[in-house]
């Protein structure tokens, strides 16, 4: 399947670049969205015949909140670790690493609270996290483990890594897979700024 995504990318940056004509460039948004929500309504179809895997996130109860903020304290220390590598002061760091994957929040944030440079750096970072997720959750699903396979995704396991992570890990955890995004994705537009804004 990595093979396949990665074939995939490369084919649609030739074609994007030497092949499709500008005028349907422009509609790619709205083709990509449509089949993100088709990916996720197949998926939500397949959750909502899976009871058991309702029963058993039940039981787990309040610790099913654990993954996503092991997830957040990770990739905080993470930025916050290669901020001092590459001399980007400790709040730019965290509050890049803050983005979780959300690209799109991310960036704009930045760029509107502190400034351009930090926020352009921010949807970099953050759009390669999400690549790097379509390359490393088969590899971790299969030889670290499957919940460990949810945690590269960030955010976006709530939405574009979600079909990944379901085909890597078994529909099973995609309610894991969602709950971590949804909770990452709601942390963002409240550490982003907080962060940045610590001297």
């Amino acid at each position: 399947m990595t093979w396949i995504i990665l074939g995939a990318v490369v084919l649609g940056i030739a074609l994007g670049n030497w092949i499709i004509p500008e005028q349907y460039v422009q509609h790619m948004g709205g083709v990509t969205t449509t089949a993100l929500y088709l990916l996720l309504f197949a998926i939500g179809i397949d959750l909502g015949r899976q009871k058991e895997v309702w029963i058993r996130l039940w039981n787990m109860g309040w610790r099913i909140v654990l993954l996503p903020l092991l997830v957040a304290v990770g990739s905080l220390a993470g930025a916050s670790i290669t901020g001092l590598f590459i001399g980007l002061p400790f709040n730019e760091a965290s509050a890049i690493g803050a983005g979780f994957g959300w690209y799109t929040l991310s960036g704009v944030l930045l760029t509107e609270i502190y400034n351009v440079e930090t926020g352009t750096l921010a949807f970099i970072t953050n759009v390669a996290r999400e690549l790097l997720t379509f390359i490393t959750v088969p590899l971790v699903a299969r030889h670290i483990g499957r919940l460990s396979a949810v945690a590269p995704g960030g955010a976006t396991t709530m939405d574009t890594t979600l079909p990944l992570i379901t085909k890597a890990t078994g529909s099973d955890m995609a309610v894991i897979a969602f709950i971590n995004g949804s909770i990452l994705t709601a942390l963002v537009p409240l550490l982003v700024p907080f962060l940045i804004n610590l001297s």
